[in-house]
């Protein structure tokens, strides 16, 4: 498959392997990309519109400028990835049963996010909005929130996270026990069962 195009339209793309590529600048609209390799390529400047990522491996792309609008990923392999740096106009996207690995989401407004039964280990979330974030099911191993707004975020199944109350905005935000306790590592009590 050749990517020499700069649009894409209703195009599903299938096991394409496509590893350490230049891929800058490009639009992809209402595309499904299923069992694809992009990892270590460069998709700086592009769109994807309405797009969908099944059981691809997008690990330590570059995304400079790149948007996301409306974009699904799912069991996909996201690792290494400075999310940081894109294109901040009308993100919407959604991540379900996905491994997120040492990414960076600091700075960006992405309210109403899911992220549904993933593993989110050692990502960064510093100054950043997840208003109404859902976190359900998902792994928050080595995962850091520092001046996050998390208010009326879904933490109720969510699992090994760590969250500064006096650093972060948690108002109304919905969590579970035992996990909640979580939240009191902070003031180094002794809690007694």
């Amino acid at each position: 498959m050749s990517f020499e195009n700069d649009n894409f339209e209703k195009q599903v793309f299938m096991k394409i392997v496509c590893v350490s590529k230049n891929l800058r600048d490009k639009e992809f609209s209402n595309c499904t990309f299923k069992k694809c390799d992009f990892s270590n390529s460069n998709f700086s400047g592009t769109l994807f519109i309405d797009c969908v990522f099944e059981d691809c491996n997008l690990s330590n792309v570059k995304i400079e400028d790149c948007g996301f609008q409306g974009v699904k990923f799912k069991n996909c392999k996201l690792m290494g990835i400075d999310f940081s740096v894109i294109r901040t106009l009308l993100i919407e996207w959604s991540f379900a049963d996905c491994a997120l690995e040492f990414c960076n989401f600091n700075k960006l407004e992405i309210s109403k996010t899911k992220f549904i039964n993933c593993g989110i280990k050692n990502c960064e979330f510093l100054n950043a909005d997840l208003l109404l974030a859902d976190f359900s099911g998902s792994d928050l191993a080595g995962s850091k929130f520092q001046n996050t707004v998390l208010r009326k975020a879904d933490f109720t199944t969510a699992r090994n996270y760590y969250i500064d109350p006096t650093q972060n905005n948690v108002k109304l935000a919905k969590f579970a026990y035992p996990e909640i306790l979580a939240l009191l590592t902070v003031f180094e009590i002794d809690l007694q069962a």
